[in-house]
């Protein structure tokens, strides 16, 4: 009796792992050579993107000089936050595969792809005040993945009015993987071209889309890497990576990850935890030099953030839950100046006792450091400063950004002053900051427009007398929003009140 097939069938069962190659290599080469439009490779140096480059790679060496005109480019986005053990791997790669291609004649040319820097996974957490990314509030994915590729794809396009898109997305990743792929076979315009719907002019070939995950492995380990990187050395990585040493890392986080492990942004909350971080540092000593990453990980994952944060939304408003609780906001100033202190601590110590490797590490980048020091200063007036101050007191040398040329309209003392006199009033002291900074920022324009809205804009943002009064306000006016809209006409003349402000922290009412 035969045993019920319980796995993918691998693509080579019928011909081979040899003639199967050499049909797809002959595919490759048909396609390649059919129209001008020009490839773009997405590399994230894991096995499905590893084996597509070499796949090509091989196809198109077979070709005569002549014919290898077609530009291939191959991207690879790094996030600025991927696990440093990756990152290396890959950026070295990128600079081996360059090398190799200008010696071997053929039309690769590598891209190291990442956010800007105001997309940046720091910017937004440290410098805007983000909460760690949730799936109701996956605000990183979009910002430092998709954009990037998104942009240099969409300027291939925008050059040769076409591009193809070549992935290593298979059907056996899994069953929504296999739907989607499954669904767009059916709208290709060209044999194993699919359409992109998020992408105009640009069209798909996934070239192992049929393949399982043996078969990648297999291919690997049979088919020498052409560019000269050792595919076992990718294995053993994909190893250390698991509790058991057997189930693979995933480093495109467009794609699931393998059985219990996932490999990716080394600061990533998506998932409960960094099960592959941890497995490296548990199963290579030598690799202990990551423990105050996973520990900042860990730190920025907690169940309930909401002390961290403001009980105000990004723009000021408050808002309200069903059951009376805030929808809570950016984190607060003080947090995220913790968040910076801890993210250089991490880089200090890896710096000091991780490998000759590691030893220039950037975390952060200067770049990054100093649009966080314009945010807090320029757009959230919090003109103390401390981020200079804060760099010093970790890394014990002085901040090397570029100044703000920016006076500020009190001196350090005379905040303290300021601080003092309004105690614990926090929301007061922070009205009175921002306004002062709102007017000595306009008095240095001809005109001076827009001076009165923005300081009642400040008013409005920090009048409450504590977060209780802020609950209550907001119940207030969601009731009196609920009955004007049934045309209660004492309701509406409530939302039209005015507040009446004071110009001290002591006797501010509203």
């Amino acid at each position: 009796m035969n045993k019920k097939q319980t796995g993918p069938i691998s693509a080579f069962a019928d011909a081979g792992l040899v003639k199967t190659v050499d049909h797809l290599s002959q595919e490759i080469r048909e396609l390649y050579l059919s129209d001008s439009v020009p490839w773009v490779i997405g590399y994230s140096g894991g096995k499905d993107s590893t084996a597509i480059v070499q796949l090509i790679w091989n196809a198109l060496s077979e070709l005569p000089e002549g014919q290898r005109a077609k530009t291939v480019h191959i991207i690879s986005t790094d996030t600025l936050v991927e696990n440093p053990i990756v990152s290396g791997w890959v950026t070295h790669s990128l600079d081996v595969m360059k090398e190799a291609a200008t010696k071997q004649k053929l039309p690769f040319i590598p891209h190291r792809l990442t956010p800007t820097v105001h997309d940046s996974f720091w910017v937004n957490l440290i410098g805007r005040g983000y909460p760690a990314p949730r799936h109701k509030f996956r605000w990183c994915t979009e910002r430092l993945k998709i954009n990037p590729s998104n942009a240099f794809i969409n300027s291939i396009v925008r050059q040769s009015r076409e591009a193809i898109l070549v992935l290593g997305t298979r059907k056996a990743e899994s069953s929504i993987r296999s739907r989607v792929m499954t669904a767009l076979e059916k709208h290709r315009v060209r044999d194993r071209l699919s359409p992109n719907a998020s992408l105009p002019g640009t069209l798909v070939y996934t070239p192992i889309e049929n393949w399982s995950n043996d078969d990648v492995w297999l291919f690997l380990m049979q088919v020498k890497n052409p560019w000269g990187y050792n595919n076992k050395d990718l294995l053993s990585m994909y190893q250390g990576a698991s509790p058991d040493g057997e189930c693979p890392l995933v480093v495109d986080s467009s794609t699931p990850s393998c059985g219990d492990s996932r490999f990716g942004c080394w600061v990533c909350t998506l998932v409960d935890k960094d099960k592959s971080m941890s497995a490296m540092i548990q199963n290579d000593t030598e690799k202990e030099w990551m423990l105050p990453l996973l520990e900042l990980r860990n730190a920025l994952d907690l169940k309930d953030d909401r002390p961290l944060r403001d009980f105000r939304r990004m723009n000021g408003a408050v808002q309200l839950m069903g059951d009376g609780r805030f929808i809570p906001g950016p984190y607060i100033q003080n947090v995220r100046e913790d968040w910076l202190r801890r993210l250089l601590q991490a880089q200090a110590h890896i710096r000091k006792n991780g490998p000759a490797n590691v030893r220039d590490i950037e975390l952060i980048t200067i770049d990054e450091l100093q649009e966080i020091r314009r945010l807090w200063v320029v757009e959230k007036h919090e003109f103390e400063d401390s981020l200079p101050k804060i760099y010093n007191e970790v890394i014990k040398e002085a901040y090397p950004g570029r100044p703000l040329d920016d006076s500020q309209p009190l001196g350090a003392d005379d905040l303290a002053v300021l601080r003092e006199l309004c105690g614990k009033d926090t929301l007061h002291f922070e009205m009175i900051r921002e306004m002062l900074d709102v007017e000595r920022r306009l008095r240095m324009r001809s005109r001076r427009a827009g001076l009165y809205e923005s300081l009642e804009g400040a008013v409005r943002r920090h009048f409450y007398t504590d977060e209780k009064d802020a609950a209550n306000r907001a119940t207030t006016v969601a009731s009196a929003y609920a009955m004007a809209s049934k045309g209660d006409v004492a309701a509406s003349s409530q939302l039209g009140e005015g507040i009446i402000t004071a110009t001290n922290c002591e006797d501010a009412e509203s």
